[in-house]
């Protein structure tokens, strides 16, 4: 064998099932690069242990003879040993503090970290990441909360047959419960109290279209935002269908000066040029579902202020927003926390501007589940090792010993190496500062 593959359980938290590679590619690397690969026995995990034993794998508490150990979420301090090489989603790279007391440890240790979220190209594209499953799961936890949310109003309502995404052994058994409940709105329309059902869609990238693409399964009418506010005649008229309407940058923002027009280039680059408006479309919709990257730099989607002018009256026509997103008092600015898979929705309470767990309160439901690939982990972690698989020959047979600047590591991974034989690469020098807090 060139090359011995170590893949670590993980124990973060009880709801991450997810593997960096699943069985066939595992097999696939064995019969063509004869690589081996050992796991670490894991009962949860979201492909069994057989599966991988069956395509020629090993489990091994120890992971000896490893040379490379791969994961998904962070690993404990007490796991990193020397001179080996890991690499998972290391959460360091912004000076997390929290993490910070792990990246000590394997500087100590001699150790090499690679972090996912940096394989990148020569334009910083990412590389190797989980693709829709972020928004497929989020949609149908908002589907299930919504049911719940109107239940609570005394709605009866065809959302309540959804259940969570966790509940659902695979993404198409929850897709056949999407469709179904799709049928009953067909036959018997979504209930006059709450017609027209509006889905806002802020983005359009893979999350959104994973969003958009459950959405898909019940029978649905796409209107433009500016139908949206005008409303034309008989447009809301079908109450055997539910409506979307697909947000982008043009329609959330708009230039300071009036005089200029809306350039998206010119908007990446200088935002501070930019002020929100997103807040006209929010009183038309049921559902938001934000779906976009967004930092401090950029006007938010949603503030406090609107949300608690929106509800001053008494209940509104918004019941949901589902915050896949999550950046916490950040695009939404009532996303006031993030939760779990076990407790995924809040109630953003208007009149104390606090977060109430559950459904019921006066104010939105917000879902801010922060791990949300990991509700459809066979689903994800296949997309994940598609994008992953193709580096693994190049990092199973790199010579760690060399130097750095004479490691034959391909550049997207040599890019991802925040430390290596004990020290910070030189593009991640600057978390010294961070390390010495």
């Amino acid at each position: 064998m060139s090359g011995h593959i170590g893949i670590r359980r993980e124990d973060k938290n009880e709801w991450e099932r997810r593997v960096p590679l699943i069985p066939t590619d595992v097999g696939v690397l064995k019969r063509r690069h004869e690589i081996a690969v050992s796991l670490q026995p894991f009962p949860t995990r979201a492909f069994r242990d057989a599966e991988y034993i069956g395509v020629g794998a090993t489990i091994d508490e120890s992971l000896e003879g490893c040379n490379v150990v791969l994961g998904i979420k962070e690993m404990p301090i007490d796991f990193f040993k020397p001179d080996l090489t890991y690499v998972f989603f290391a959460h360091v790279i912004k000076g997390q503090p929290y993490n910070m007391p792990m990246l000590r440890k394997i500087l100590d240790t001699g150790s090499n970290l690679l972090d996912y979220e940096k394989i990148t190209d020569e334009h910083e594209r990412r590389l190797v990441f989980f693709g829709s499953e972020a928004g497929q799961a989020g949609m149908i936890d908002t589907l299930w909360a919504l049911g719940l949310r109107l239940a609570g109003e005394g709605i009866e309502n065809p959302f309540t047959g959804i259940r969570k995404a966790t509940e659902y052994s695979r993404l198409t058994a929850a897709e056949v419960a999407i469709e179904d409940v799709g049928r009953q709105i067909e036959e018997h329309g979504v209930p006059e109290d709450i017609h027209p059902v509006v889905f806002g869609f802020a983005g359009y990238g893979n999350v959104s279209n994973g969003a958009q693409g459950v959405l898909s399964y019940m029978p649905v009418i796409e209107v433009t935002p500016a139908e949206l506010l005008d409303s034309p005649p008989g447009l809301f008229d079908s109450r055997d269908h539910i409506y979307k309407v697909e947000f982008k940058e043009e329609d959330m923002v708009e230039p300071v000066d009036p005089d200029q027009t809306f350039e998206l280039q010119d908007y990446y680059d200088h935002p501070e040029k930019y002020r929100g408006v997103f807040a006209k479309y929010v009183p038309h919709l049921t559902v938001l579902m934000n779906c976009i990257f967004w930092t401090p730099a950029y006007p938010r989607l949603v503030t406090k202020s609107s949300i608690q002018e929106l509800y001053r009256d008494g209940e509104a026509k918004l019941k949901m927003i589902g915050d896949i997103s999550v950046d916490v008092e950040g695009a939404v600015e009532i996303t006031l926390k993030t939760t779990d898979p076990g407790n995924p929705v809040f109630v953003y309470d208007v009149d104390s501007g606090k977060a109430i767990d559950g459904v019921k309160g006066n104010g939105p439901v917000i879902l801010a589940v922060d791990n949300l690939p990991a509700e459809l982990p066979r689903e994800s972690s296949t997309r994940f090792s598609e994008t992953l698989a193709p580096f693994i020959p190049n990092l199973a047979k790199a010579d760690f010993s060399r130097v750095f600047d004479a490691l034959d590591l391909d550049a997207p991974l040599k890019r991802a190496l925040i430390c290596y034989h004990g020290s910070l690469t030189p593009d991640y020098e600057y978390l010294d500062e961070y390390l010495d807090k």
